[in-house]
């Protein structure tokens, strides 16, 4: 961590604050006040939580480049060697991820007042909503790993509450299981990292900040090093759904679609990316663990976008896209370049939010229905979602001028040249990226070109969305078109260093040649398959029924879980229940309980209170003493 210098300021608790009171407002006052006062409200913390963050952006660009605002709130925890405090710091870094959650946040808070308008539970899901951009902003603003570890668990506890909104249909609650129980895998080996850099940081007091972490990095054995970072890792591909605990993230479009835009866009799934960003000292020193992201990122990124090339619900395809597009990033960060890892960050959060909100809005205006062979020639019937679309699918596929070139340009350029980087890793991306272009053209073609393929009542509901949609979609169209001119890599240099690869000019333009040339062809072998010869496709699925099947069922992943891991646990934890637990634990309880009461019993015939039986007691006592000295 470069730092020119470090200003104290007094005002960067109320980035947080503001969506915390929204969340009062609407658990409490909202279901008094009505919806109005809501839908006011809860978009309108967001926003200022957007213009403080504007306004931190503004005073950091006054400063020195690599300079940082910091506040310290509270003490928060002091314990032995442990001393961490509820502090805040914004940065170059740190500056990016608040404008991108606060700012897209926001756009998808207006969308969801015109998406959620006949929803019984409206205030219910701002508070959520709101809940979830708190979580997030604190876990880009926290200064100490700690309080980041709170932000990370909170935005885990809203996608549960969230993609399980609506838990009265059996696949939504599971939904939201699923996705709470896998992150749980991941956060286990995120605290075993954090315990094992705290152990490892020499002796003295402990703060955990990242610049206290960033002193002492070079201190910590190799070994160790490797093994924190592994570990942290561990949390990231839980998080940001990487091979092998990306299964979640597709069974998350359970929740409502403008919730899978803000943890698909902007908040949960790049939470991975950004802490790895942020301890890119410690990721640096470990260059087994550098090799790791990248593979596991390269992997992911052709792994997903298979399965997003045979997937007919609309949402899933798009969701399997975003398991893939994050796959990019941590490649990006996996080679060393971690700018231009958070620049596909940036990107993808303005083209996979609109294309999310896109969704959305087709989703309404069909009456519900999602699978993208019942649609077709949307286009005539919702003019604006399908330009802004366009622009997304044209910025998502890396057409040359749209933001997404710039940014996934810059990661195969860096696999490709960087010290840490290989022609392997380049080649994957390579291969991605086309099928990135064909599954985005066919979901566009299918969608919104060609003849109407919804039923009779579909298609007498078809209409364009409210302005309430279709205003944060025009601004999204617009980011995903201009965001790719944002330098941002060179600005968020005084935090990462110079990026490590160096390509002659030949080279990265043959390279950048190959994936303009990969783009196109993506796109013309969809409009082949898909508006020139559209029976193409059914013949090749039959031709190859077996490698179809296997993609088209997601080669079987979550069978193969459920196999090794689920009926296992299910059965142990059933066997369990049954023997030790009613057997054992309830046996001895229950058995306990049952010889005092028999106890008790026996000798409660003695307190009766009724004064006749005592006469007798008493009588056949006397008699009995007098018996016995009689006998003796």
């Amino acid at each position: 961590m470069h730092e020119a210098a470090t200003i104290q300021v007094n005002f960067l608790w109320l980035i947080p604050v503001f969506p915390a009171l929204g969340v009062l407002f609407n658990a409490f006052i909202g279901p008094r006040a009505g919806k109005r006062a809501i839908s006011l409200v809860a978009p309108g913390v967001v926003a200022a939580a957007f213009l403080t963050g504007c306004y931190a952006f503004v005073r950091l660009l006054s400063l020195p480049p690599g300079s940082a605002l910091v506040q310290r709130v509270y003490p928060w925890i002091t314990a032995g060697t442990l001393q961490v405090d509820v502090a805040f710091r914004i940065d170059a870094l740190s500056a990016v991820m608040v404008l991108i959650v606060s700012g897209v946040g926001f756009l998808i808070h207006v969308y969801s007042v015109g998406y959620m308008d006949h929803d019984p539970s409206y205030g219910r899901y701002f508070t959520y909503l709101n809940l979830f951009t708190l979580a997030m902003l604190t876990l880009v603003l926290a200064d100490n790993l700690p309080l980041l570890f709170v932000g990370w668990e909170g935005v885990g506890l809203c996608s549960y509450l969230l993609i399980g909104f609506w838990f009265s249909v059996e696949a939504n609650a599971s939904a939201g299981k699923k996705a709470f129980i896998v992150n749980r895998i991941g956060d286990a080996g995120f605290l075993l990292g954090l315990f094992l850099l705290f152990w490892n940081l020499g002796s003295g007091a402990h703060s955990l900040s990242f610049s206290e972490i960033a002193a002492h990095a070079k201190a910590i054995p190799p070994s160790t090093l490797t093994a924190i970072t592994l570990l942290l890792f561990v949390g990231a591909t839980g998080k940001s759904a990487q091979l092998p605990l990306y299964v979640w993230l597709p069974d998350a479009m359970a929740g409502p679609t403008p919730v899978s835009a803000l943890i698909h866009a902007a908040t949960m799934v790049t939470a991975g990316v950004y802490m790895i960003a942020r301890l890119h000292v410690l990721f640096l020193l470990a260059p087994t663990t550098l090799a790791v992201v990248a593979t596991i990122g390269a992997l992911t990124a052709l792994f997903a976008a298979t399965i997003g090339l045979m997937q007919n619900d609309i949402k899933k395809v798009l969701a399997y896209s975003t398991v893939s597009q994050l796959g990019y990033m941590f490649l990006g960060v996996g080679v060393g370049a971690f700018g231009a890892g958070i620049f596909h960050l940036m990107t993808h959060a303005f083209f996979k939010g609109l294309l999310f909100l896109g969704a959305g809005s087709v989703i309404h205006g069909m009456s519900g229905e999602q699978d993208m062979q019942k649609m077709g020639g949307l286009r005539t019937h919702m003019p604006i979602t399908f330009w802004t679309f366009l622009a997304a699918t044209v910025a998502i596929t890396g057409i040359p001028g749209f933001a997404g070139f710039f940014s996934k340009d810059e990661i195969l350029a860096q696999a490709f040249g960087s010290p840490h980087g290989s022609p392997w890793l380049w080649a994957m991306g390579f291969v991605a990226a086309g099928l990135t272009s064909f599954y985005m053209y066919r979901l566009l073609f299918l969608t919104f070109f060609g003849e109407c393929r919804a039923d009779e009542h579909a298609r007498h509901h078809l209409h364009e969305s409210p302005a309430t949609m279709t205003v944060p979609l025009i601004v999204l169209a617009v980011l995903s078109v201009v965001g790719g001119y944002i330098g941002l890599p060179a600005f968020l240099e005084p935090v990462f260093g110079h990026e490590a690869g160096q390509l002659n000019l030949t080279t990265e333009h043959l390279l950048m040649g190959a994936s303009i040339l990969v783009a196109f062809a993506g796109l013309g072998v969809a409009y082949l398959f898909y508006l020139v010869q559209p029976g193409l496709p059914w013949l090749l699925a039959y031709k190859v029924a077996g490698l179809y099947n296997l993609i088209y069922n997601k080669y079987y992943v979550d069978e193969l879980y459920d196999l090794l891991f689920i009926r296992p646990t299910v059965a142990v934890s059933t066997w369990m229940w049954r023997v030790f637990d009613v057997g054992v634990i309830d046996g001895l309880v229950n058995g306990t309980a049952e010889a005092v009461a028999a106890n008790s019993g026996l000798w409660r015939r003695w307190q009766t209170g009724n004064v006749q039986q005592y006469a007798i007691s008493m009588l056949l006592g006397a008699v009995a003493i007098l018996g016995y000295y009689a006998w003796r």
